[in-house]
């Protein structure tokens, strides 16, 4: 079918994507990182938290025994220090919890911030489109993996529970350091094997979103095409610009030629002509060349202008093709450059005698 989308996206069409805020981005990946990441750095604070909290309980225990009146300065003496309290058991986790999710969320976008993905759009809110969504295969796709996730995370505490079931009625004769350490490495347990697989779906899910990311912004050949119109313009259009700017610059040429101090030819293919000025270049200077019509165009100006015209077959060819327009020649065709001006100079000035 002539509008089916079977190409793949352009750069600039990713591009164009990206500046709207279109980018593939897998919630899981940010979800397992953040989690895993929160519950290591509750490993690691958990001896500090305890202490904490436990130094507190144990002064606000004492002041509730011993003190009959608050004041208002002490009030607000407690109240700053619950704060140090949740500062040292809860922000530090809830700041690696925001930061990791961040940190996931910008390695997958690039730090992309497009102000276009906060823009309204009737369609977010229109109920058809939500009914469609609610229906979509990215809608069952994310159920899939809802179910899948439910279903590994009971099956693994289920799993941890049943070899410890024996030790959990033994808690109650335990202290309660000793058993919430015990119900920490319970849960550690758990976290690193859901960890595991999570990390695997993770990954999976990643693939998948870059998958349907690349499916979605995939063109059809019209689009395609119209897009290298649009940016390289339209091949007729540049063919025409071509040849007018071809025309120009033969004819700036062509004005040249009468400036010329002498033109090679080989006889009717090849015609340079050579321009030497000592006071602005170090060496001689092609200043036109042409082949077949054009080569014999800069004879017949060079002849109505007096420009000397001289025979060298294999020297015309040669600088022809290894010299531009308006370069100096090499240093290879000094010499039999040099024996021609001689030549013509030697000429011009038995003419003025």
């Amino acid at each position: 079918m002539p509008g089916e989308k079977t190409e793949k996206a352009t750069p600039k069409r990713k591009k164009d994507e990206r500046k709207k805020g279109n980018i593939f981005l897998s919630q899981e990946v940010v979800t397992a990182f953040t989690l895993l990441a929160t519950f290591y750095v509750l490993k690691m604070m958990m001896p500090l938290a305890l202490n904490t909290i436990e130094a507190a309980i144990r002064r606000y225990t004492s002041l509730a025994a011993t003190v009959d009146e608050i004041t208002y300065g002490e009030l607000k003496s407690y109240y700053y220090d619950s704060l140090i309290v949740f500062a040292k058991t809860a922000l530090i986790p809830l700041f690696v919890c925001s930061l990791a999710a961040s940190a996931a969320t910008m390695f997958q976008t690039k730090m992309l911030f497009s102000p276009k993905g906060f823009a309204f759009k009737g369609e977010r809110i229109s109920p058809i489109q939500g009914f469609k969504k609610m229906f979509s295969m990215r809608a069952l796709v994310e159920l899939f993996k809802s179910i899948l996730k439910i279903t590994i995370l009971l099956y693994i505490i289920y799993s941890i529970l049943k070899s410890e079931i024996l030790v959990l009625p033994r808690m109650m004769d335990m202290s309660f350091l000793g058993a919430l350490s015990k119900t920490g490495a319970i849960i550690m347990a758990i976290v690193k094997k859901a960890g595991a697989i999570f990390v695997f779906l993770a990954a999976a899910d990643y693939l998948y979103q870059w998958w349907q990311y690349e499916k979605n912004l995939r063109m059809s050949k019209q689009e395609v095409r119209d897009e290298y119109k649009q940016t390289e313009g339209d091949p007729q259009i540049k063919s025409r610009i071509r040849s007018i700017q071809q025309m120009r610059a033969k004819q700036r040429m062509m004005q040249n030629v009468p400036k010329a101090d002498v033109v090679i030819r080989n006889p009717t293919h090849y015609a340079v002509a050579i321009s030497y000025d000592q006071s602005v270049n170090r060496a001689p200077v092609v200043v036109a060349k042409g082949v077949d019509s054009l080569a014999l165009r800069i004879v017949k100006v060079a002849e109505e202008n007096g420009v000397y015209v001289t025979e060298n077959r294999p020297l015309a060819r040669a600088i022809y093709e290894s010299v531009e327009i308006d370069r100096e020649i090499p240093e290879r065709f000094y010499r039999a450059i040099a024996e021609v001006l001689a030549f013509v100079y030697s000429l011009k000035k038995k003419e003025l005698k």
